[in-house]
């Protein structure tokens, strides 16, 4: 069985075994209880071995394949990417949910390749009012929808 370290299957499958492996040793120090009676430690560490064995499926797809990964680094990703993390982070409390949402995706879709407006706009309006439904409404996370006039100091 020859590895080919070359592979995105491999490193994928890398990936998923170490944040098995470290779920895993976080999830000893939680008690595990019974599968009727589940304790703190029950999910976490299903969750893990779960994780383990993908990741050692794809490590084992891997040796099979002899498809290599092609591409290079995106200077245009690696800038914009953390900024529309942080600025929603950034703005969420500040300006409200639906700003805080129209900049990450916005900003996410600038740093690719294929940038389409129309295609950009619509995915945000779509995921803005999901996100508006889920997690505002359906959860009941504090976050307000929009803030107006924002409050854009620190």
């Amino acid at each position: 069985m020859q590895l080919n370290y070359k592979n995105k299957d491999f490193w994928s499958g890398i990936m998923l075994l170490a944040i098995g492996i470290g779920a895993g040793l976080i999830a000893q120090g939680y008690p595990m209880g019974s599968v009727l009676r589940m304790g703190s430690g029950f999910f976490p560490t299903v969750l893990a071995g779960i994780l383990c064995v993908f990741g050692i499926l794809l490590i084992l797809r891997a040796s099979k394949s002899s498809e290599t990964i092609e591409g290079g680094w995106s200077l245009r990703a690696l800038i914009l990417l953390p900024l529309a993390f942080g600025m929603f982070g950034f703005l969420l409390d500040r300006a409200g949910f639906v700003p805080a949402m129209l900049v990450l995706i916005v900003g996410s879709a600038l740093a690719g390749s294929e940038f389409r407006l129309i295609e950009v706009v619509s995915l945000a309006i779509l995921l803005t009012v999901l996100g508006i439904g889920i997690f505002i409404y359906g959860l009941g996370l504090p976050y307000p929808i929009i803030v107006w006039p924002p409050k854009l100091g620190f």
